[in-house]
């Protein structure tokens, strides 16, 4: 099986990540719709192993924020490509993300968020 994943981690208020599950289960869905095989996310717990930097300082987090884990399966790059053109300009997602990276009430931003493209290269499933 080969496949093509985007992955992401970001700090995300923990005051906010009732609401930012809320949108985050509608945005895996937009995802889908344009050609993601799977979406996931996931709340950091255990983000300590002595010897490696954790994601906290990657993304310079504080005790207030909870990290956030995600990843979006494509079949191929070119299935990724088209869809991270596509998503963008979908209504629904600018409708959904906008009033959440609002200066005047930003449940997370934007510009701390880590993210990249990745081919395969160990599957072990």
């Amino acid at each position: 099986m080969t496949n093509y994943i985007d992955g992401f981690v970001l700090p995300v208020p923990r005051i906010h990540l009732e609401e930012y599950k809320r949108v985050a289960e509608q945005v895996a869905q937009i995802w889908k719709e344009y050609g993601a095989l799977a979406y996931f996310e996931y709340v950091g717990e255990d983000l300590h192993l002595e010897g490696t930097r954790s994601f906290l300082e990657v993304v310079d987090a504080n005790a207030e924020e909870a990290i956030v884990f995600g990843w979006v399966v494509f079949a191929s790059k070119a299935a990724r490509d088209h869809a991270n053109k596509q998503v963008p300009n979908d209504q629904r997602m600018i409708d959904l993300v906008t009033p959440l990276t609002d200066s005047s009430r930003l449940i997370f931003d934007a510009s701390r968020m880590v993210y990249g493209g990745f081919q395969p290269l160990v599957q072990n499933g």
